[in-house]
């Protein structure tokens, strides 16, 4: 495949099929196959004790999976019209069927993404890399590490992958590549390769390490709690991701600079060229200085969120009874109001207006797919349906130690994500299957929401289909499909072993398990 052909890619990051009737045969044939799964399970003979109606939503459930995977057409559409099957079989009442657009979940995501909205108009993202850039981007390493840093930093409040990477980091380091003279093609290893390679890959990680790191990280932690009972919160998450993560985005850029090393190592222009970038973008303007105090204040309102449980010792510390009246009600604020707020902010400030809200396309595209999941997987778990799995799958590890279970059920669940083209699907399918059949192994249940939860992130790395921000960096050209596989897989080895080794023994520390 040569660079052009490299970058015609569909919505899955995967080689674009040719227009015409290939396109209608391909679009058959993966119809053929989500409608077969869903027929395929409801014919089934029905197991005792589930009702006729929890096996349809299964059935409907598998196919509408199937169908996000395979992508006939959007995932937001192929989730709507798995809702409406639903509703149609009698699986769900109608009010049941649409009641995930009404949890506070979908609108703390969609209210995240309204603010990486204004993180993009008001340029405030370009300023913070280019300040990065300009403080530590003389060496080509260094320049790597300062726009890892301004995606590390977006990511404590921002879930939009594609509002990071696309939004802000990507063309940074594009045009930075080619001020290198650095292009697709046989100039692609001065600089750019290793920046697209080096920068997904990280940018993966960044992912495990927050909460809001990406938009299925909120939805896995709901099918934890559903399952086990454990409530991730934005501290926690963060608590057990930080001694892992931070390893990890030291070991694997030291890792792939020696693998596959850029020909450039010194970038002075770089940081020169960051320089003239702040000289022309000018002082704050009062824009910018809302959203970094809208972006602060949500940031500590959530990590207030978590730390519920200190709030006793604050009140020891601290004798103002108000101040700890505020905090405690702070702290028992849903998850979803602080972004709400920071948004109203926004909008009677007018750093954003009412259309850039309604023309916000990919904040829509996620609320219509993510309330229809959150619902159905939800509703599933109500069934019984993957409880009765558990013990069924339970059987293939009798007699194993949980140890040796919960080490070769994550591997197979890891390296199973060849088969997906998003976390979002690879986690709504298998994420509450491994965990059940996990602890019924005998795994102690952090152990086993946080290694499935990260693992589910860190993935994310083995393709250039991965997810979102995967065909943005493959699809600039400078990086063979065979290539950024190879790498791919390499990396995914010393993240495994930080994040059991490291992680593991963290979260050992912490007391978790």
């Amino acid at each position: 495949m040569d660079d052009a052909a490299q970058a015609r890619l569909d919505s899955n990051g995967l080689p674009a099929e040719p227009r015409g009737q290939s396109r209608l045969t391909g679009s058959v044939i993966k119809w053929a196959i989500v409608l077969s799964v869903g027929v395929g399970i409801a014919l089934t003979p029905i197991p005792a004790g589930i009702t006729v109606q929890s096996w349809r939503l299964l059935a409907i459930f598998a196919a509408t999976i199937v169908g996000c995977v395979l992508r006939p057409i959007a995932g937001g559409a192929m989730v709507l019209l798995g809702i409406t099957a639903i509703a149609i079989s009698g699986a769900l009442p109608i009010r049941d069927a649409l009641g995930g657009y009404a949890d506070p979940i979908v609108w703390l995501v969609l209210a995240a993404f309204f603010i990486s909205r204004a993180m993009i108009k008001t340029g405030l993202g370009r300023r913070i890399a280019y300040v990065f850039i300009r403080t530590i981007g003389h060496h080509s390493l260094g320049l790597a590490y300062a726009l890892i840093s301004t995606d590390f930093l977006l990511a404590s409040i921002i879930p939009s992958t594609g509002a990071r990477s696309g939004g802000v980091v990507f063309p940074i380091a594009k045009s930075l590549s080619e001020a290198y003279e650095s292009r697709p093609g046989p100039t692609a290893g001065r600089l750019g390769a290793f920046l697209m390679v080096l920068l997904y890959q990280c940018d993966v990680i960044i992912c495990a390490t927050f909460l809001t790191g990406q938009a299925s990280n909120i939805l896995i932690a709901k099918f934890a709690q559903q399952v086990t009972g454990i409530e991730l919160t934005y501290t926690s998450w963060l608590l057990g991701a930080i001694v892992p993560g931070l390893i990890s985005l030291i070991v694997v850029p030291q890792l792939l600079y020696r693998v596959f090393p850029p020909e450039i190592k010194r970038t002075p222009a770089a940081a020169e060229f960051a320089r003239q970038e702040l000289q022309r973008l000018g002082r704050m303007k009062r824009e910018e200085k809302i959203l970094l105090a809208v972006f602060i204040v949500v940031a500590v309102m959530w990590m207030i969120r978590g730390l519920a449980g200190a709030i006793p010792s604050l009140a020891t510390a601290i004798p103002s009874a108000r101040f700890v009246e505020f905090v405690t009600y702070l702290s028992k604020l849903d998850y979803s109001i602080p972004p709400l707020i920071g948004v109203c902010a926004l909008l009677l400030t007018g750093v954003l207006s009412w259309d850039d809200i309604i023309s916000e396309r990919g904040a829509w595209d996620v609320f219509i797919w993510y309330g229809g999941l959150v619902r159905m997987a939800e509703a599933l778990g109500e069934t019984g349906i993957t409880k009765r799995f558990a013990e069924t799958a339970a059987a293939f590890t009798t007699g194993w130690t949980w140890w040796l279970a919960l080490g070769a059920l994550l591997l197979i669940y890891f390296y199973a994500h060849y088969g997906f083209a998003s976390i979002t699907a690879h986690a709504t399918a298998m994420y509450t299957p491994f965990l059940v059949v996990i602890l019924a192994a005998g795994a102690p249940p952090y152990l086993a929401v946080l290694s499935l939860a990260y693992f589910s992130n860190l993935d994310a790395s083995l393709t250039h289909y991965g997810t979102t921000p995967a065909p943005i960096y493959f699809g600039a050209g400078y990086v063979k499909q065979r290539t950024w596989w190879l790498l791919g897989l390499l990396v995914s080895v010393p993240n495994i072993l930080i994040w059991t080794i490291f992680g593991f023994g963290w979260w050992k520390i912490l007391g978790w398990w």
